[in-house]
């Protein structure tokens, strides 16, 4: 006789509430948040400044006009030259274009590796679970810059080589994350059904476990985002990322600190771009942070209380 399939967690009363329309309210929740939504419309104009930077960038970022160099704002130029005549603008919005393609990166790398591995270490336990806290541990111990540091100068300074440093340094967070939430998720009575039913261990992880810890690997996703920004464009500064003359807004920050009593708007713009990036990820981040906490919008909609399940007395 084959076993009807499961749907872990529907219908359960004590599941998490994407199950029973949370999703629906986590959006509402978000929607209400008017610093979040403001950061999501940033990010998104940001997000397509990058993707069309070839489209409507005036200049050509990287080509010389010593004629021009160190000039002022000006409607030609908005935010002015630099030294080699570059437009200022043209840089940011290129520069952006790297920034945030190294972010992306650098999460994805680090979900692709870390949430597995925190997977795996939480659900099965163990002498296999405090093996791979260990390593993860060995990690750790080390400032992630630093780590980071060290990666990039044994590898060669280049974007490829930041990418792969900063993913290696933001594995084990995910790990730890994810593994401190499948050791909680694990023990939930629709969990445990689920694999008394004879659910495989396979389908538990993924249908079960994995669709429920989300939050916290999505609140997870915006500051590794945003550390990965201010990671990159730190390296670069120090000369270990993008290289000249590819636009950069921490290359772009190094090179401006040399002409700060001539030029002082040469490092307002790239100070800016970084600023408004990293602000608008914590605010989206802070946003689902609220919208995916049951508890916040259950105390919103209940008078600041939250309502306690009833238990099932099972004769």
């Amino acid at each position: 006789m084959s076993t009807p399939p499961l749907h872990i967690g529907a219908g359960d009363p004590s599941a998490p509430p994407a199950y029973r329309g949370g999703a629906f309210l986590a959006c509402q929740q978000f929607m209400r948040n008017h610093a979040a939504l403001a950061g999501f419309f940033i990010l998104l104009l940001l997000g397509f400044a990058a993707v069309l930077a070839p489209w409507i960038s005036p200049y050509d970022p990287t080509a010389l006009k010593l004629s021009e160099k160190l000039l002022p704002p000006s409607f030609s130029h908005w935010m002015g030259t630099d030294y080699f005549g570059r437009d200022v603008m043209t840089r940011i919005v290129w520069g952006g274009r790297v920034s945030l393609s190294v972010a992306f990166l650098v999460v994805f790398y680090s979900l692709l590796v870390g949430v597995p591995i925190g997977l795996v270490s939480g659900f099965v336990g163990g002498r296999l679970d405090n093996a791979l806290m260990r390593m993860m541990d060995a990690f750790l111990t080390f400032p992630p810059l630093l780590l980071a540091v060290a990666i990039v100068g044994l590898l060669g300074p280049d974007l490829e080589n930041v990418v792969i440093a900063l993913g290696i340094v933001q594995i084990p967070v995910f790990a730890r994350i994810v593994r401190g939430s499948t050791l909680s998720a694990r023990e939930e009575v629709y969990i445990v059904a689920a694999r008394a039913l004879g659910a495989s261990a396979a389908r538990v992880v993924f249908s079960g476990i994995l669709r429920n810890i989300v939050s916290p690997i999505v609140v997870q996703i915006t500051i590794v985002f945003a550390g990965a920004i201010i990671a990159e464009a730190s390296l670069s500064f120090l000369g270990l990322g993008s290289q000249p003359p590819d636009p950069s807004w921490g290359r772009d920050l190094s090179e401006a600190r040399r002409y700060m009593g001539d030029a002082p708007w040469l490092i307002i713009g790239p100070i800016l771009a970084c600023m408004l990036c990293v602000l608008s990820i914590n605010f989206v981040g802070d946003g689902l942070r609220d919208s995916l906490d049951p508890r916040s919008w259950r105390a919103k909609t209940t008078g600041g209380s939250t309502p306690r399940v009833p238990e099932q007395v099972t004769p």
